[in-house]
């Protein structure tokens, strides 16, 4: 292909992959979170948006996420407080929201070639060599969308949730790192369709690194600003913290920039700890060149590749409701004093084995 087809395909499946899944699941996760919360604490949850009527149970949810829809779109899009700064105020959101869209470049959720090998790769917009550090790379530019918001927003809740956001996001990245830095020692790749390949036959990430996918998953749910690890937006002390002084559809987007952060950890977790796209025991058909031979094997791979990412979703959700909020100085100690030092503890006793294993 031209360089000029490249772009074109690239952007296509950005598309389909992006919009016609990733947002979807992000929409539908603001009324799935609140009926989880209210289960959770015996609540009803919200049950008011009925389309058609109380015969068609599904309408309710339908009717709620279109309810939300209006309401945001609807509702007055607020400036911030004299002395702030408009122009910053308008476009902060974007800067979380579109980080949170680009980690999807180097996701693979189908089958691609095999490691060495030269074909077009169906389930990944970008199959890149450091694909993990373009990942964080991407992902370390979110935090300048709560910090500008809060400091364009000329409020102190804002201000002090903007404070929090840069300490916390900057803390719990490099044990998110750490914790990956284990898996291509292991795989000896950085590319997460050779990552996904390696792992066949059970020899799934957690198997071999059972305790950085639980300092993974930890630290994610900090990096996500999720309960109990959400001190940017803690509405007992800070309102809502960095966007306390946004409304409608600004707000909106910082928010659903957290499902789609929350989703895209997920499939992260699912590709380098879960086996990824693999089924156990089940082989991927690939022709003389190591490409695979798409079909069933295929539907099912992609199948399981969103349950297993829909099931850490669900994790961390329920996790937002079963432990309550930490203490700022929790977190911050949490996160230096604790997974920091096993982090990095984890990743010497993995050089010591691989080393006594060669």
């Amino acid at each position: 292909m031209s360089l000029g087809e490249l772009v074109l395909w690239g952007l296509v499946k950005f598309v389909a992959i992006v919009f016609g899944w990733v947002m979807l699941v992000a929409t539908v996760l603001t009324y799935i979170e609140r009926k989880q919360s209210a289960y959770v604490q015996n609540r009803i949850g919200p049950n008011r948006a009925w389309i058609g009527g109380k015969r068609f149970p599904l309408s309710a949810t339908i009717g709620q996420i279109l309810a939300d829809a209006a309401k945001v779109l609807f509702k007055e899009d607020t400036e911030p407080p004299r002395g702030g700064n408009p122009i910053l105020h308008q476009i902060s959101p974007a800067l979380a929201f579109i980080p949170a869209l680009l980690m999807w470049i180097v996701i693979p959720f189908g089958p691609g070639p095999m490691p060495g090998a030269e074909g077009e790769n169906w389930f990944l917009i970008a199959d890149v060599n450091v694909g993990l550090l373009l990942m964080f790379a991407i992902m370390s530019v979110s935090v300048y969308g709560g910090v500008i918001g809060a400091w364009a927003s000329n409020s102190g809740f804002s201000l002090l949730g903007g404070l929090r956001v840069g300490a916390q996001m900057i803390s719990y990245e490099v044990t998110l790192g750490l914790n990956l830095v284990g898996i291509f020692m292991i795989f000896g790749s950085m590319r997460l369709n050779d990552i996904v390949w390696g792992q066949g036959d059970l020899a799934w990430g957690i198997v071999v690194q059972p305790v950085a996918f639980i300092l993974f998953m930890v630290a994610s749910i900090a990096e996500t600003k999720r309960a109990p690890f959400d001190m940017p937006e803690a509405e007992s002390e800070l309102v809502a913290g960095y966007f306390t002084e946004f409304s409608s559809m600004r707000f909106a987007v910082f928010s659903l920039s957290e499902f789609i952060a929350l989703i895209a950890v997920a499939a992260v977790g699912v590709t380098c700890f879960l086996g990824g796209w693999q089924i156990p025991w089940v082989d991927t058909p690939v022709d003389a060149a190591g490409v695979p031979v798409y079909g069933w094997i295929t539907v099912a791979q992609v199948g399981i590749f969103l349950a297993k990412m829909i099931f850490l979703i669900w994790l961390q959700m329920q996790i937002r409701w079963t432990l309550p909020r930490f203490r700022y100085d929790q977190v911050m100690k949490l996160g230096w004093v604790y997974l920091l030092p096993l982090s990095l503890l984890n990743l010497f006793v993995t050089a010591i084995v691989m080393y006594l294993a060669r």
